[in-house]
């Protein structure tokens, strides 16, 4: 029999990760977030402060969900996963029904993969990473523990991913590139070189300029 699920947080990606096991059939008894009080996100759902899942729920007795977003320069959703680890707690994998793995795959503790995601062949995704909606990972890539790919962002075949990266919106790393921990793809960049360790990257900015029209 499965374990009941407590998601930590009670914002929107906490939302969006009840919807989609809540669709799926799963049992939630609660969001766990500070000076929570009533309803959570979903109606029905309870809200929980931290000494309330101490005193109720066991590591033996439930699974948790990661619901902190993930925000290039934040250590807080890394800082859960540690946290709650050391307690003993074991992390449940969310998939999205509508999300493509392959099944030759290798997902870590804590997973998160959203609608629309795919995951090839031989990819492996670390320990509390968050593929998100549309993201797409080709086939031999690695994503190190605690990584993110922001919605559309693209690693193609055989690249790989330290820990602690963030894969801005609509991304793409070609094939083969290595980036370092902590580093940063920005939304829209496209990345052809390996990237060091703690370095960010940003798009090309277009250049704006006044059209001038010709009467005919």
């Amino acid at each position: 029999m499965n374990k009941p699920l407590i998601v930590i947080g009670a914002g929107g990606h906490a939302s969006v990760l009840a919807d989609i096991l809540t669709r799926q059939g799963q049992t939630i008894l609660a969001l766990v977030a500070p000076d929570s009080l009533g309803e959570g996100a979903l109606a029905g759902l309870p809200l929980w402060q931290e000494e309330t899942l101490s005193t109720n729920a066991s590591p033996d007795s439930c699974l948790l969900v990661n619901g902190i977003g993930f925000v290039a320069g934040s250590d807080l959703r890394a800082k859960i996963f540690s946290r709650y680890a050391e307690k003993g707690y074991r992390f449940a994998s969310v998939v999205a029904q509508e999300a493509v793995i392959s099944p030759h795959a290798f997902l870590g503790e804590g997973v998160q993969i959203m609608p629309g995601a795919i995951v090839q062949s031989c990819a492996r995704i670390g320990n509390n990473t968050l593929i998100n909606s549309g993201a797409i990972v080709e086939h031999d890539s690695a994503v190190g523990d605690n990584g993110h790919l922001a919605p559309r962002a693209v690693l193609c075949g055989n690249v790989t991913l330290g820990k602690n990266v963030f894969v801005g919106c609509g991304a793409v790393v070609v094939q083969g590139i290595q980036v370092g921990d902590e580093a940063v793809v920005g939304a829209g960049a496209t990345l052809t070189c390996h990237l060091p360790k703690n370095h960010i990257v940003f798009p090309a900015r277009a250049r704006l300029a006044e059209r001038s029209y010709q009467q005919r």
